[in-house]
């Protein structure tokens, strides 16, 4: 891959990355999305009861708790 430099510490150990995001921004969007599904693997399904909600009410509901999750 072109346009990719590692970061590397006094060892030489490579510990970070830069990207060219023009080049390699979609590439780098698949694998964070990628990333961030597996690590919500285990987390509880929440299953969504669409008796008596409209959408907007259902739509603010999961707002609210993703305000929740992420604090």
């Amino acid at each position: 891959m072109t346009d990719v430099q590692f970061v590397t510490d006094g060892k030489g150990r490579k510990v970070a990355v830069l990207i060219d995001l023009k080049k390699h921004g979609a590439r780098l969007q698949d694998f964070w999305d990628g990333m961030v599904s597996e690590s919500r693997r285990k987390e509880p399904e929440y299953r969504w009861k669409s008796k008596g909600r409209s959408r907007e009410a259902r739509s603010a509901a999961w707002i609210v708790m993703l305000r929740l999750t992420s604090q």
